[in-house]
C-alpha cells in the first residue's frame, strides 16, 4: 500500500491548470500520474482523448451481478494567481501542522487521492472483492467540462451498467461534521459588453455630449436587484420549488452561528432575501452575481478619458427545477429592455450547468423507484461516518455547483452520493489552498468502509 500523503505531494507537483495552455505539460503529467497509479492497483485504464484534456476511464472487476460504483474526480486545478499572496510555492507542496498546502490540495487532488487510497486499501485486503469499481477522472472541471457531454454520449452504455456515482468534490462545514450533499446549484454565465463611441475620447473635449459606457453599464446592472436583494428579473423565481420540511429540519441540526459566519467572511451585515437565514439562502435560493467589471483606464494615477467600452461578468446560481438556458434568456431580455439609448450591448455566452438534487432513502419524498444499491450506499455512508467521525452525517444541499453531476443523471440516470471532504478554511480557488490531513485520514477509512459494505 502506498503512502497517500506522499502520493498527494507528487500529484500536486504537477501544475495541471486546464484553462491555461502554457500548463500543457503539467496537465499531461497529472493525467499520466493518475493513470499509472490506477494501473498499479490492477485497473484496466483507458485514456480517452478529447478536443482538450483527456478523461481517465479505469475499471476493476467484471462480474455483472456485483454492485457497480463509479468514482468521479478531476485532475485539473484553478490558476494559482495572484502568486504574490502565497506563503508557500503553489506547486511545491508544503506540510505545516496537519495541513498540506498547494494548488489543488483540496480541489480536487486531496479528496480524489483519499478515494483512490481507500480503494487501494480495499483491494490490498481482498483482491477478489465482489465489487465493480470504475474511476471517471476528467481534466476540464475547472473550465466547465466542455468535453464531458460528448464523452457521456459515447460511454453512456458502459456507465448505465453502474448503480451510482460516488464523489468527494463538495464541502464540510467543520472538521468534525460530515455532510452528505444532496443538492447542488446550477449555473448560467455570460459576459455583458457595452459600447459607446467608436474609440476612447478626451473627457474635456467630448464630455457632456454622449453617454459614458461605464455609466450605462452601472445603470443596467444596478437595476437587476431590488433594494431587498431579490433578483429583479421577471420570471426569475417562477420555477423555484418549495423546500421539503425534512431539509429545513436537517439544516437546523447544523447549529451554524451567524456571528461566526460574519466573522469568517469579514463583514458586519448579511444581505439575504427577506425571510431566509444566510444558511438557507446559500442552499435553497438562486442568485445573480457580478463576478467582474471593467472599462476605461485602470493604471496608476488618472487619465481623463471617456472609454469606448465597458463590461461585466454575470453569473446565476440556480436551484432545482430552474433551467439555465431559460434563466439566461430572461436576464438578457431584462438587460436589453433596460439598456439606455446611445450605447450598444453584446452578450458573450459562457458555460452553464443544471442544478441537481438527490433524495436519500427513508424520506417522505424518496422516489419509489430509487436504486436499491444507491439506498444501500447512503445507509453504509451514514453508518461509516457515524463510526469514524463520532457523529452522524447531515444531509444538506450545497451552494456550489458540479455541473457534470446533473449531466450524468440526465444521460445515464445515475444518482450520486457526495461525501464532502474540503473545509471553508481550505481556501479553494484562492491563494494558500490547503487540505486537512486529519480529514484525509478519516476520509480514507470512511470511503473504505462504504465500499466494503456494498460488497457484503
Amino acid at each position: 500500500m502506498f503512502d497517500p500523503v506522499e502520493k498527494l505531494k507528487e500529484f500536486i507537483r504537477h501544475p495541471s491548470v486546464s484553462a491555461d495552455s502554457t500548463y500543457r505539460d503539467g496537465m499531461q503529467g497529472a493525467q499520466v500520474f493518475v493513470a499509472n497509479l490506477l494501473g498499479s492497483l490492477g485497473f484496466i485504464v483507458e485514456v480517452v482523448k478529447t478536443d482538450l484534456h483527456p478523461i481517465i476511464f479505469a475499471q476493476h472487476g467484471g462480474d455483472a451481478s456485483w454492485p457497480h460504483v463509479v468514482i468521479y474526480g478531476h485532475y485539473d486545478v484553478q490558476p494559482a494567481d495572484p502568486l504574490n499572496l502565497w506563503n508557500t510555492p503553489p506547486f511545491d507542496p508544503t506540510i505545516i501542522g496537519n495541513r498540506i498546502y498547494g494548488r489543488g490540495a483540496a480541489d480536487n487532488k486531496g479528496p480524489l487521492m483519499t478515494n483512490i487510497a481507500a480503494v487501494a486499501q480495499l483491494l490490498e485486503a481482498n483482491p477478489k472483492i465482489p465489487l465493480r469499481i470504475t474511476f471517471l477522472i476528467e481534466g476540464e472541471e475547472e473550465m466547465g467540462s466542455p468535453s464531458f457531454p460528448k464523452f457521456l454520449e459515447s460511454y453512456k452504455d458502459r456507465l448505465q451498467a453502474a448503480d451510482f456515482v460516488y464523489l468527494s468534490d463538495t464541502a464540510l462545514p467543520s472538521a468534525d461534521q460530515v455532510v452528505l450533499t444532496c443538492g447542488l446549484r446550477g449555473l448560467a454565465l455570460f459576459d455583458l459588453h457595452v459600447t459607446g463611441a467608436k474609440g476612447d475620447l478626451h473627457s474635456g473635449l467630448h464630455g457632456g455630449v454622449l453617454r459614458n459606457p461605464i455609466q450605462a453599464l452601472a445603470e443596467i446592472i444596478s437595476s437587476l436587484h431590488t433594494p431587498e436583494g431579490l433578483v429583479n428579473v421577471p420570471g426569475f423565481y417562477e420555477e423555484v420549488l418549495d423546500v421539503h420540511p425534512w431539509e429545513r429540519a436537517e439544516l437546523k441540526k447544523l447549529g451554524a452561528d451567524e456571528q461566526s459566519y460574519k466573522d469568517f467572511l469579514g463583514i458586519d451585515a448579511f444581505y439575504t432575501l427577506p425571510g431566509f437565514s444566510p444558511f438557507e439562502a446559500l442552499r435553497f435560493q438562486p442568485t445573480l452575481e457580478f463576478n467582474g467589471i471593467g472599462g476605461g483606464y485602470q493604471g496608476e494615477g488618472t487619465k481623463t478619458v471617456i472609454p469606448s467600452k465597458a463590461f461585466a461578468k454575470i453569473s446565476c446560481r440556480l436551484v432545482p427545477n430552474q433551467q439555465p438556458e431559460k434563466i439566461k434568456q430572461l436576464v438578457m431580455a431584462a438587460i436589453r429592455a433596460r439598456t439606455p439609448s446611445g450605447v450598444k450591448i453584446e452578450f458573450v455566452d459562457q458555460h452553464k450547468g443544471d442544478p441537481y438534487v438527490v433524495v436519500p432513502p427513508d424520506r417522505a419524498n424518496t422516489p419509489p423507484d430509487q436504486s436499491p444499491v444507491l439506498a444501500r450506499a447512503f445507509r453504509a455512508a451514514d453508518q461509516a461516518v457515524t463510526e469514524v467521525w463520532g457523529r452522524a452525517p447531515l444531509y444538506l444541499r450545497e451552494g456550489g455547483s458540479v455541473p457534470i453531476i446533473a449531466q450524468i443523471k440526465q444521460v445515464t440516470g445515475l444518482d450520486s452520493v457526495m461525501f464532502g471532504l474540503f473545509l471553508p478554511e481550505d481556501n479553494l480557488h484562492a491563494p494558500n489552498e490547503s487540505f486537512n490531513l486529519d480529514v484525509m485520514r478519516k476520509g480514507i477509512e470512511t470511503s473504505r468502509r462504504v465500499l466494503a459494505a456494498l460488497a457484503e
